[in-house]
Order: C-alpha cells, then structure tokens, then sequence
C-alpha cells in the first residue's frame, strides 16, 4: 500500500487554490517526489509548501542553471553603479580575452549568450568546473564556434565563469563574494554560491530520473554525435565527459559554487532573492532600478538557439521567462530555470517572485511541466487579490 504525500506549509488568504494545485500535482506524483513552491507578491511571501518524505521548507536542492539568475543580479548590480558598462569591449576588463578573433565583443554580447564560447576543443576536468577561473582561462585562449556577435547559443556550463571573470577584474573580488557581500548575506538568503560544510546536513543529493520508454525514444533518435554544439556545450566531448545528473552531488561542486550551475538552495531563498530584486523585502530598497530591471529583461538574444536547436530567447544573462517558458507572464519577467525542473523568475509587472526546486532531475531538462499550472494559479491569485 503506497503512502499519500502531504503538502505541508502555507499560503496567505486568496493564495488557497495555490495549495490545491499544488496538492493535485503531488498526488500523481511517485513516491520518491520532493519539492518546494514559494512566492513573493509585493514583496510579501504568499505562498510557502513543500512535499515529499524527509523534505521540509529548510531543506537544500541544487537548482543548476537558476544559479545564473543569482550570478546575473550581480552583474545588473554593477551596471547600475557604474562599475561595468555593458558596451565597454570584453577587452577593456580582461585583455587576454581577445585571443582568437574575440577582442570586437562588447559586454553585452558576452551576457546574451553571443561570444561562440560554449565550451572548449578538449573539454572540462570535473575539477575545471568546479572553478570559474580556470574556466576563464581556458575559455581566453579558445577560438570561438562561431563569430562573436552574429549568432546565439545557450553557454550552458560557463556563461557565469564568462561573467565572473568579468567581475573580478572590475572589482578585484570573485562574483561569489560580490553575491556573498552584497545580495546573499544583507537579506539572509537560503541561496549558496559555495555551500558553508555547516550547511550540508540540510542538502537533498539529486536523484536521477529514468527516461520514459517514449523519452528514451527521442533521445536516441537526436543528433549527439560527440563533437556537435550541444555536446560541447555540456562538456560531453572530452576524456571527462560530464554526467549533469550527478554533478552538484559532487562536494567539490557545492563548495566552489560555479556560477553557472553550482547554486545550492531552497525556493524560499530563490523566491525571496527576486522579491528583493523587483520590490524590496521587509522595508527595503529594491536591489533594482526600473531602468536596470528594463535594461537586462529586455530580450537581446532571440530566435534560433545554436546549441538547443530550438527557439529560445535571452535578455542580458537572464532567460525571457515569458517567451522561452510561461506565455501569460509579463514581457520583462526575468528568471531562470535549472535543468533538475526548477524555474524561478520575477515578473515586475505583477510584482510576482516565484520559485520551484525539485529533488529528482527531470527530463528533457528545464522548467519542469508542473510549472505551468503552478506559476499560472499564483498569478490568477495574484491579480484577484484585493
């Protein structure tokens, strides 16, 4: 006899129907499922549940790519006090980067996934993934897999080490202590660029999830020939070919929290880093001027994505939430999904923060389905509130 999984937590007066759906999901869900929902409205947490055995509201997921949201808040940071400059050459910050015909790209191209830098000739050591740095460095003597600036392509594993590097050399400190220092610690967030050891009881190690005979299907029907984009782009090309379930089960990953992928945390803490984004938490400022808000939501990269073979679209780091994912969300929502079924983003119209985490990894990757009817309900709330 199989056990029901109880939704556990709460949700403000009109925000009910959140829990239904919620509840609803869970119980077609296995019985190894764990999960967490929470949500911002106006800065005020209306939505806080979790499910699954031996998950509580506390408990620590990695959440992949929804990183690059946190590692990209920084660079919205410094545009806004001057620091950076998203016109400014790459090569005015980091000189070595204009090996091999890249010294023409701006800042802003680098953000929206235009440099052809997905990855190298030779691959990544798991070690080199772990560090942002040594990522840089490789990726400085790279050639590009197509011309900088003319194309786009999803630089899944080291867009926040081509970020990051960015940021250290304007401000003299890794973008994890600029995070630590200046987003992370000021509003106590359950969000870790470089997971304390302290903090390890508390993570939920990634299970894996067997494809359904139909997905396995599709996959063995794709193109993934060894040295295509995509297998570059995920690092599966080298003599250490990455296995994305696994990785942040890896301590090493974790502990140096790369900014691409290396994010440990709960939805609390993803939700409330974007309500402190686009509205301020418990009296504060928000972290981001409307004009930075509009700056790095609007879309820079859209159409054919050269590694996903897809349609996607970019603002400056960010993913355009509304085109890429959710349709009925506003046109500058920010945010970004993580390939184990996490999205999180901020909807500054509605003034909505979301964010989903998830134990098991989910096929194809991305925003899990559930997302769609979850983040839909809290909106339907959302705006029906008095």
């Amino acid at each position: 006899m199989t056990q029901e999984i109880t939704v556990q937590g709460t949700v403000a007066e009109g925000f009910e129907p959140v829990r239904e759906e919620f509840a609803a999901f869970v119980a077609g869900e296995r019985q190894d499922y764990e999960g967490q929902l929470c949500a911002y409205v106006h800065g005020r947490r209306v939505v806080d549940l979790w499910a699954g055995a031996g998950a509580t509201g506390d408990s620590l997921y990695a959440v992949y790519s929804a990183t690059k949201g946190a590692a990209h808040l920084v660079a919205a940071l410094l545009v806004q006090d001057g620091t950076l400059e998203l016109d400014r050459k790459v090569t005015y910050y980091w000189p070595e980067f204009a090996a091999e015909g890249k010294g023409a790209l701006t800042l802003r191209d680098l953000l929206a996934h235009r440099a052809g830098l997905v990855g190298t000739d030779t691959g990544f050591s798991l070690a080199e993934l772990a560090d942002d740095r040594m990522i840089a460095e490789r990726l400085a003597d790279q050639r590009p897999f197509w011309r900088p600036g003319t194309a786009f392509g999803y630089h899944a594993l080291v867009i926040g080490a081509l970020t990051g590097e960015v940021v250290r050399r304007a401000t003299g400190r890794t973008l994890q202590e600029v995070y630590e220092e200046r987003i992370r610690a000021p509003h106590g967030l359950d969000l870790y660029l470089g997971l304390p050891a302290a903090h390890e009881p508390r993570f939920r190690p990634v299970r894996p999830m067997l494809p359904t005979p139909e997905q396995q299907a599709r996959l063995d029907a794709a193109p993934t020939g060894p040295h295509t984009l995509t297998s570059i782009a995920f690092n599966r090309h080298g003599a250490d070919p990455t296995d994305l379930e696994s990785l942040p089960n890896e301590r090493l990953i974790r502990a140096q929290g790369p900014a691409s992928v290396g994010g440990i945390g709960s939805a609390r803490g993803l939700a409330a880093m974007y309500a402190a984004t686009i509205s301020g938490v418990d009296g504060r400022t928000p972290l981001l001027k409307e004009d930075t808000l509009a700056e790095f939501g609007q879309i820079h990269s859209v159409g054919y994505d050269l590694v996903a073979r897809a349609h996607k679209s970019f603002g400056l780091g960010f993913q355009a939430t509304a085109d890429t994912w959710h349709p009925f969300l506003g046109a500058t929502t920010i945010g970004h999904s993580g390939a184990n079924g996490v999205q999180s983003f901020a909807d500054p119209r509605a003034g909505i923060a979301y964010a989903y985490t998830r134990r098991r990894f989910a096929f194809p990757g991305g925003a899990a389905p559930e997302n769609d009817r979850l983040a839909a309900t809290i909106q339907q709330a959302a705006l029906s509130a008095p």
